[in-house]
């Protein structure tokens, strides 16, 4: 009885050995599976994270260059292709970055290319800030040359109006005056003779008489004197065709004459024969020379 037991335990232990076996050996397989399951968990969670600091860093870099555009800088053709070249590189390193897997030897590569953006952003940006301080030194340069042409502007600007008035002054103290200034009025006789009258019914013309005031500033040369003659009514008795400039404004005449002036005592006469036929009442007269009144006078006739 005994003997036939022994057989029957011996089976059952090398079932039990059998089934340790299996069991360790599934508990082995269990193991390496989840080691094996964290280390892909973990090179996974790594390379997202470091895809993530890869795409801030283009931020960054793409950032630095807008900063840039905000500068009141006018850049160079070269600064302008530089730019260019960079922002295709940020465009093609975000789209690298967005591909839904990427290799540790992707994320090395976009590493480096961003590394070089980087550098050259540096550069970038150091040319820019030195061309503002040069632009910024020629804009304080300029207004400084600006102020200082605007002073001498002014300066020229008040010498000018100054010789101007000194030139208008001269022109004043140059312009000949006329001394003694006499009217009188006179009937031709069919003969011819010249006969003095008082009456308007019997005079046919004026003949005004009068000196120079000595004057050394006065230009030695012909000169003009115009003759204005206004009508008891206040009218001007002239013809619209004549026309000269005394004080700044165009105005008629009722005659000229033209004479050599030396500065002595010499005496000049106008003849002035009336168109028209005179009235009765006061007469008055002036007379321009150089633009300006040379003197007047009136007359009245009864």
């Amino acid at each position: 009885m005994q003997e036939d037991q022994e057989p029957v335990n011996k089976v059952d232990r090398n079932k039990v050995y059998f089934l340790v076996i299996v069991i360790a050996a599934l508990l082995g397989i269990n193991a390496y599976l989840y080691f094996k399951d964290k280390q892909q968990s973990n090179r996974f969670v790594n390379v997202s994270t470091e895809k993530d600091r890869l795409n801030l860093e283009v931020e960054k870099i793409e950032a630095e260059l807008d900063k840039v555009n905000s500068l009141n800088v006018t850049l160079s053709e070269k600064l302008q292709l530089e730019q260019k070249l960079a922002r295709e590189k940020i465009a093609e390193l975000k789209l690298s970055l967005q591909k839904g897997k990427l290799t540790q030897g992707d994320l090395d590569d976009a590493q480096k290319q961003i590394k070089e953006l980087k550098e050259f952003v540096k550069n970038y940006n150091d040319q820019i800030t030195r061309l503002e301080k040069e632009n910024s030194y020629l804009k304080t340069e300029r207004d400084s040359l600006k102020t200082t042409v605007n002073t001498y502007s002014e300066k020229a600007d008040n010498l000018e109006k100054e010789n101007e008035n000194l030139n208008a002054k001269v022109k004043v103290g140059a312009a000949l005056k006329a001394n003694s200034v006499t009217i009188a009025a006179f009937k031709v006789k069919s003969s011819g003779k010249n006969v003095q009258v008082t009456r308007a019914g019997t005079a046919s013309k004026f003949t005004i008489n009068f000196s120079i005031v000595p004057n050394p500033l006065a230009e030695k040369n012909y000169h003009k004197v115009y003759l204005r003659v206004f009508d008891p009514a206040g009218n001007l008795v002239a013809n619209e065709n004549n026309t000269f400039v005394a004080d700044g404004q165009q105005m008629q005449y009722s005659s000229v004459i033209e004479f050599a002036y030396n500065d002595d005592d010499t005496a000049y006469k106008i003849n002035w024969v009336n168109p028209n036929e005179f009235m009765k009442g006061k007469y008055s007269i002036i007379l321009y020379a150089d633009g300006f009144v040379m003197g007047k006078n009136q007359i009245e006739l009864r």
